[in-house]
C-alpha cells in the first residue's frame, strides 16, 4: 500500500490529524510523526524552528527507508514540508497543503503570539488548556507554547521560504485553504499557487481555520484524487 506522511501544525500533534488518516487508510498507508517536544515526544536541544523540524523528519524519512514520499501538512506542517522540499527534495515526491500561513512579518508573528499566552488560555478556553496538556503529556504544554512563540518570532523577523524558492520546486502541489479561515488569507495562498510550477488549489467550503472544523469527507476526497493523478 502506497504511504504519506502526516505533519501536524503548530502546538498539535498527530491525535489532531487521526479523523483524516482514518478516512485515508482504506487506500494509503498513513506514517505519523511528531516534531521535538510535541505529542509527548522528548524536546530536543535545538530550538524550535522550521529548520530543525525540517531535518527531523528528514533524518526520520531515511532512518526507514522511505525514499520519496508524498507529505500532506495542516498548518507550520504544510510549510515545514515545503521546506524539506527545497533543501531535501529526495526525499518528497508530492505535497499537499490544508490552512498553511505562507507570508509572515514581525506585525503578524505579534499577533498569533498573543493566542498563545498560557494564563489567558486557562482563564478563557480552561477545555483547550486540558486539551493542550493532555496532548503534550508528559511534556509541559506551557512549555511547548513559549518554544512555539520563539519559532513564530523568529519567522516574523526572517521568513524562512520566500516566493522565490516556491518558484524553484517542480513536484505536484496541492494547496488547500477553508473559506472562512482567519489565519490564513485566499491572497497569500494564491501568491504561492500561482508561482509554484505544479500546483493545484482548493477552497474548502464553511471552513475555518481549526481541522476540527474541516469536512474530512470532502477533504480526503481531494487528496485522493489529487494522489492518484
Amino acid at each position: 500500500m502506497n504511504k504519506i506522511l502526516f505533519l501536524h501544525g503548530a502546538i498539535g500533534a498527530q491525535d489532531h490529524l487521526q479523523p483524516l488518516a482514518e478516512s485515508l487508510r482504506d487506500a494509503y498507508e498513513v506514517v505519523p510523526f511528531n516534531f521535538s517536544g510535541h505529542g509527548g515526544k522528548p524536546f530536543s536541544s535545538h530550538p524550535f524552528s522550521i529548520k530543525n523540524f525540517a531535518q527531523e523528519v528528514y533524518h526520520f524519512l531515511k532512518e526507514n527507508n522511505f525514499g520519496s514520499i508524498p507529505v500532506f501538512g495542516y498548518s507550520m506542517g504544510g510549510y515545514v514540508a515545503f521546506y524539506l522540499a527545497k533543501h531535501y527534495p529526495d526525499c518528497i515526491s508530492k505535497i499537499i497543503t490544508l490552512a498553511t500561513k505562507f507570508h509572515w512579518d514581525e506585525a503578524i508573528a505579534e499577533r498569533e503570539i498573543k493566542m498563545l499566552d498560557a494564563e489567558k488560555i486557562e482563564q478563557k478556553l480552561p477545555a483547550f488548556a486540558q486539551a493542550l496538556k493532555n496532548r503534550h503529556a508528559p511534556n509541559d504544554w506551557k512549555i511547548v507554547l513559549n518554544k512555539t512563540k520563539t519559532l513564530l518570532c523568529e519567522m516574523g523577523k526572517d521568513i524562512p521560504l520566500k516566493l522565490e524558492d516556491y518558484a524553484a520546486l517542480k513536484i505536484p502541489c496541492l494547496l488547500t485553504i477553508g473559506d472562512k479561515d482567519k489565519m490564513v488569507s485566499f491572497e497569500e495562498t494564491t501568491d504561492v499557487y500561482k508561482v509554484l510550477p505544479n500546483a493545484q488549489m482548493a477552497m474548502l467550503p464553511d471552513t475555518q481555520h481549526p481541522i476540527e472544523q474541516t469536512n474530512i469527507f470532502i477533504l480526503s476526497t481531494i487528496i485522493k484524487q489529487f494522489l492518484n493523478r
